[in-house]
């Protein structure tokens, strides 16, 4: 199994564990993930998500081979786990040791808690690939940190630092590597102590006045997300991955 699940003293540890391909994510580990926060949150045992990835490597987004053999008129299974992670009323706390690319970004914008490592290196290179941004991060993105930039890490792709996470709003805090799961699952485990239900519908009210704006733009984005697939300025952008090249966009 790619995504590994335990449930210890109310925390549910969902665990993305494909280190040989760098956490890279399948379509079936997107469906086992929407599995896992809908059964955590179906669960009353569990009082708090913890979301993790490898020593040195949250995930490095989608697994381009999986990714690119995807039918075209299918409705993706990553969209099944935006709606799980976003659905889910009981805190996620994630813990990022390690780079976060893409998808491995944007869920981040969605977790309610985000530790990263002084080692993390985040990234959002969508049109880099020839693709436009998704699980709302067109719409979270600017209002965390203002257009400007956004702009840097939506329209060129810059990567960035866990310290740069923190200031831009992503993340709470970064840490030594060692500490970050650590850390994290002490966060977590104070929910312990904590009233469920007052909890969850704090978490509801602290997101009710961008729910529908969040559900609209995925909407938006994956309709252009999908177009774009099928664009040949993506389809340059990956064949030069395969081909372990630079994509030439000189002619569009």
């Amino acid at each position: 199994m790619s995504i590994k699940t335990a449930v210890v003293d109310g925390v549910a540890t969902i665990e993305i564990a494909r280190p040989e391909k760098k956490n890279a994510i399948t379509r079936a580990m997107y469906t086992q993930l929407a599995v896992a926060f809908d059964a955590a949150r179906e669960n009353a045992a569990v009082r708090v998500v913890l979301l993790t990835g490898q020593p040195g490597i949250f995930t490095s987004g989608n697994d381009i081979e999986d990714f690119v053999q995807r039918p075209s008129d299918e409705d993706p299974p990553s969209i099944a786990f935006m709606k799980a992670l976003i659905g889910c009323d009981k805190p996620v706390v994630a813990a990022v040791t390690g780079a976060a690319i893409g998808i491995g970004t944007t869920m981040l914008l969605h977790c309610d808690f985000v530790y990263v490592s002084d080692e993390a290196r985040l990234a959002m290179p969508f049109v880099s690939l020839g693709l436009v941004p998704e699980f709302a991060s067109s719409l979270i993105v600017p209002r965390l940190m203002g257009n400007a930039r956004a702009a840097e890490k939506l329209l060129l792709g810059d990567p960035f630092t866990g310290a740069d996470a923190v200031e831009c709003g992503i993340a709470n805090a970064v840490l030594p590597a060692s500490e970050v799961v650590r850390h994290a699952r002490r966060v977590a485990e104070r929910f312990n102590a904590l009233p469920p239900g007052a909890v969850r519908e704090t978490k509801r009210l602290m997101r009710r006045g961008q729910a529908a704006a969040i559900l609209d733009a995925i909407g938006v984005e994956r309709d252009i997300f999908g177009a774009r697939l099928q664009s040949p300025e993506a389809k340059e952008a990956f064949s030069a991955f395969f081909e372990k090249r630079k994509p030439d966009f000189s002619r569009f």
